[in-house]
């Protein structure tokens, strides 16, 4: 099982709608998917329709109490997709771990320690809080890769600048292999001059980091979470359900090049 986090500090750059679309389309492909909600907000476990009643058991309980993997995973409605859900109890985990030895680990340790749980999974994605804090760490600590979620509006890149920062203090210390899984631009107006500017800025800065698909701004792509599915169960046609595939088939791509790389 592959983990990537899906991190950004900044609000409102579309994380949470990547975590769950690409979800959907990896699980379209046939690949099983493990979504751990790592917000406190919750919007990920709500998107993918899980009650905030239903959800007995949740990544406080695998981090600060003693559950396992598999105690606190659920099956969604979309076939293929799993998640460990999170509520508004997460929220005082900062507090909560300082006193907590290893307290950047614990993600890590629980997913090392219960194998039998992630042999199930192809990939693993994690939806990170807005912010640095010690769960987006635990998430980064964990994880094999980081996807960049980046909104194509102004000063994206000097926030990005933040988040690469910190990976590279992970790298240094905590997560020596944990690498870019790649940046993908999100929100995109491609009418808007500022949006291909951001666009061209980005990709002259990064290179080949950045993904080729853009995902656009999309009515639709709003409405989904509020029927509490992905939008290619939403609207299959959409724009917004057709950038996600795209970038689903990009993903899987790149993860058999890499693949491959490693064997020869």
């Amino acid at each position: 099982m592959k983990i990537i986090a899906i991190a950004n500090q900044k609000g409102g750059v579309a994380k949470t709608t990547t975590a769950i679309n690409l979800a959907a389309a990896l699980a379209e492909h046939g690949r099983r998917i493990l979504l751990i909600d790592m917000d406190p907000q919750g919007n990920a476990s709500t998107g993918l329709g899980i009650d905030p009643d239903a959800r007995a058991r949740t990544v406080y309980d695998l981090l600060l109490g003693d559950s396992t993997v598999a105690d606190v995973t659920t099956e969604t409605a979309t076939a293929g997709i799993w998640i460990i859900p999170s509520t508004t109890d997460l929220s005082s985990s900062d507090i909560e771990l300082q006193g907590v030895n290893r307290r950047g680990h614990l993600l890590r340790d629980r997913l090392r320690h219960d194998t039998e749980a992630k042999a199930g999974f192809d990939y693993c994605l994690i939806d990170c809080p807005p912010s640095l804090n010690l769960l987006t760490v635990n998430a980064l600590v964990a994880a094999d890769s980081v996807l960049v979620p980046l909104q194509s509006e102004f000063f994206a890149l000097e926030g990005l600048s933040h988040l690469l920062l910190t990976i590279r203090e992970i790298r240094q210390s905590a997560n020596p292999g944990l690498r870019i899984e790649g940046v993908v631009l999100t929100m995109h107006d491609q009418r808007n001059n500022l949006s291909q500017q951001v666009e061209n800025d980005a990709r002259e800065t990064l290179g080949e980091v950045i993904y080729q698909t853009v995902i656009p701004r999309n009515v639709r792509l709003s409405e989904a979470p509020s029927h509490a599915v992905p939008i290619i169960t939403y609207d299959s046609g959409s724009t917004g359900a057709r950038a996600y595939r795209a970038l689903a088939n990009e993903f899987l791509e790149n993860n058999e090049e890499q693949r491959k790389r490693a064997q020869a």
